[in-house]
């Protein structure tokens, strides 16, 4: 297996590479001899640094990019191709449109969780702003390790949590939804992955795009520091014991002027000054210079003696390749840098010329008037010069074995009440309140989910004539997708999708973030293939093209020198429209003597939940019960259930099964059910099963009639359960305590592990 690292050795940058030094920087010999093939020459030190920043996995997708490819990529909303431009672009009618995407901050996160998340928040909206959308929600998904008996799981959580809170809650957008997982897999390795959603008009959509021989190149906001330096580098490695030595790539945000940054670049956006304008994230000014060149066509020349900096003593490469944060590259129509300047220094950032536009295709770059680095742009980027490879595939050995498993193996609890409220106190069961209440989810006054919650996070299109919102989403059980990352990664897209039909929207795009260890281990880069074949069945299905996203290998840690990857963990993001707000949908109960009913097949499949795991310590188990038609046919029922008006609430069955989702409708309103089980199904599966493609719904009698009809026109399978009750929670006619009781075991437990 390949070990990669990023330590830079101190050179001048004109010093000839060599190949020891392009090993160092994470560069392989085969990947050193071409690029001496596409200079004619040798590179020197700088140009090494350029391409091994340029060439790594986080900014080439050279290991995925073949793969990525076979996703669906095309659908009638669809307005930007999909890797083409900062976020994915989808037209949400009015003449209005989205602009959303998810990705990584994990191995910052892993070593300084605080300013790791924080600037995974704040690149996420820099995306979403340099196409001129103004972001109006957030969410984010979380891994980590055993919280109740891992000191350092709990240091993660509270570091990212305030982090993200800090930063998000300064910008002033609100966290709409999002999820948090714990496996002691993640202990080393947390996963941080932050979404933003943003709107802005079609017509004033702003490319990430270079053109024009002549016109001038501006570098925008913060000025430029040491942070950061061989980021993308340390992101396309493994966490090891020395990962510490790594700490100055870790990049330090500063929300305040970020929200400076967001109110000028869309000022900029309401002029037609630009050509073209791109976010520098990862490898700083040389990928935005690189990306943004290929794509028009056209070479730079830049001056790095122009560069605002923080530190003096900056080399060239250090410029190049520093990814400080709050920053962004413009290139503005010759003869409106005045009107450019004048909009940047209102708002009080640097805005300052440091190249031009030029014929060609080459970057050049100077210092002190001398060219350090010389490159053709299109040799650095994805779809250009850079490496495209296939690994090896081998399926591990749990994939069999997990498929022996039958429910059978494994009794049925006496007291299931005493299981049913050790589930509801199970982290990952339990409410993430104490993670949500640190997030400002109601800034910008959008937010519709606060008081009626539902299964999506729901925002209000204030802009839109007809009373239109966005549901959106981030969905991934990494237990299933360990277990079978085909079928799991299909149950993540359905849940996307499951959800935002539950709140009343309709799915319309997705933005994935692929989670996964060393794509030169066999069996991680078979669990990559299976998940890109389980995303493309699935989008097809549900007819939501994946507009862009974000790939991160090297999830996996040494630990006593053996190499352990997280589950694989494809998380979704989608994005759903709600024509009518006035038609959005809760998941709680709203009065006592409402039926409730289950909508979907009921299996008595116990595989890979919660339950399972937890009660009865078994590890090894398929993805849970699932079928992909039956799936879209009960998302299609519940759509038309919702905007006939037949139902009051509409709830998921997912992670904790059938009692975890009554709990979850009964808690809103402090009301509790009386249901009965299937008696041809043990119970603890009805109950705890997490078998998919199931809805529970309510409904008063006044809509009984009109429900059993759809219901029975339709053939999808459904089953009375029983009613809802004032606080009281029974069970086939036993007592399961109340609906407070069941409070405090599910909102208490994760604030009591905390405060440890």
């Amino acid at each position: 297996m390949a070990t990669k690292t990023t330590e830079a050795p101190v050179a001048a940058t004109t010093e000839e590479g060599t190949l020891e030094t392009a090993q160092k920087l994470g560069l392989l010999p085969e990947e050193f001899e071409r690029i001496k093939e596409i200079l004619g020459r040798t590179p020197n030190f700088t140009e090494l640094g350029i391409y091994s920043a340029m060439w790594s996995e986080h900014c080439s997708y050279k290991n995925s990019i073949s793969l990525l490819k076979t996703l669906p990529r095309k659908g009638p909303r669809i307005l930007a191709e999909a890797g083409q431009e900062n976020a994915g672009l989808i037209d949400i009618g009015d003449g209005w449109a989205c602009a959303f995407k998810i990705e990584s901050h994990n191995h910052p996160s892993a070593i300084e969780p605080y300013q790791g998340a924080a600037t995974g928040v704040g690149g996420i909206n820099r995306d979403i702003f340099t196409m001129g959308a103004r972001p109006i929600a957030q969410l984010n998904s979380l891994r980590f390790g055993d919280i109740a008996n891992t000191a350092s799981s709990r240091w993660h959580m509270r570091g990212v949590v305030k982090g993200i809170g800090d930063y998000g809650n300064a910008f002033g957008v609100p966290v709409l939804g999002g999820e948090v997982y714990f496996d002691p897999c993640y202990t080393t390795n947390p996963l941080v992955n932050a979404m933003s959603v943003g709107i802005v008009r079609t017509e004033k959509v702003i490319s990430a795009v270079s053109k024009g021989p002549g016109n001038p190149v501006y570098i925008v906001g913060s000025a430029t520091g040491k942070d950061g330096i061989h980021g993308a580098s340390f992101a396309s490695k493994d966490i090891t014991g020395s990962s510490v030595d790594d700490l100055p790539a870790v990049q330090v945000g500063d929300p305040f002027m970020e929200k400076l940054l967001l109110e000028a670049s869309l000022e900029l956006a309401e002029t037609d000054a630009i050509i073209g304008m791109q976010d520098m994230g990862a490898a700083g000014i040389t990928c935005s210079t690189s990306e943004m060149s290929e794509k028009g066509g056209c070479g730079m020349d830049i001056n790095l003696d122009l560069v605002p900096l923080r530190q003096q003593d900056m080399q060239p490469w250090e410029i190049l390749l520093s990814e400080s944060q709050e920053r962004m590259l413009v290139v503005v129509k010759k003869g409106r840098e005045k009107e450019v300047e004048a909009i940047f220094g209102k708002w009080d950032l640097h805005c300052e010329p440091i190249g031009t536009v030029t014929e060609g295709n080459t970057l050049r770059f100077f210092s002190n008037g001398t060219v350090v680095a010389e490159v053709p742009a299109d040799s650095l980027v994805l779809g250009g010069g850079a490496p495209v490879y296939k690994r090896e595939q081998k399926e591990p050995a749990s994939f069999k074995e997990n498929k022996k498993f039958r429910a059978e193996m494994v009794p049925v609890p006496e007291d299931l009440e005493q299981v049913a409220y050790e589930l509801l106190a199970s982290p990952n069961i339990a409410s993430k309140r104490w993670v949500s209440e640190q997030y400002d989810t109601m800034v910008r006054t959008l937010n519709m989910s606060t008081n009626t919650p539902s299964d999506a996070g729901l925002v209000l299109l204030r802009e839109s004539r007809n009373k239109k919102g966005l549901a959106v989403t981030v969905d991934c059980n990494a237990r299933y997708v360990n277990a079978d990352p085909y079928v799991g990664t299909m149950i993540a897209v359905s849940e996307a999708a499951r959800n935002i039909v539950c709140s009343g929207g309709e799915p319309a795009g997705v933005t994935n973030c692929l989670n996964f260890g060393n794509p030169y281990d066999p069996e991680v880069y078979w669990q990559f293939a299976q998940a890109i074949k389980g995303m493309s069945e699935a989008c097809i299905e549900f007819k939501t093209p994946v507009t862009g996203g974000n790939v991160s290998f090297y999830n996996q840690s040494v630990i006593e020198g053996k190499e352990v990857a997280v589950f694989p963990t494809p998380t979704i993001g989608m994005v759903g429209i709600v024509e009518d707000v006035a038609k959005c949908m809760t998941l709680a109960f709203q009065s006592k003597g409402h039926l409730i009913f289950l909508i979907g097949k009921v299996t008595g499949d116990i595989a890979s939940s919660e339950y399972l795991v937890k009660h009865h310590n078994v590890h090894n188990s398929p993805a849970p019960y699932f079928d992909l038609k039956e799936e879209h046919l009960v998302h299609v029922v519940v759509t038309h259930l919702i905007k006939r008006g037949l139902i009051s609430a509409a709830h998921d069955v997912s992670d904790g099964g059938l009692w975890t989702a009554l709990v979850e409708m009964g808690l809103p309103n402090s009301l509790g059910f009386d249901v009965v089980t299937d008696s041809e199904v043990r119970p603890d599966a009805f109950l705890f099963g997490e078998g998919q493609g199931r809805v529970v719904v309510a409904l008063s009698e006044d809509q009984e009639e009109g429900f059993l009809d759809l219901m029975r026109i339709s053939k999808v399978p459904f089953i009375l359960l029983g009613h809802v009750t004032k606080g009281k929670l029974m069970v086939d006619d036993e007592p399961f305590g109340f609906i407070e009781e069941a409070r405090a075991a599910y909102e208490g437990a994760i604030p009591a592990i905390m405060e440890e």
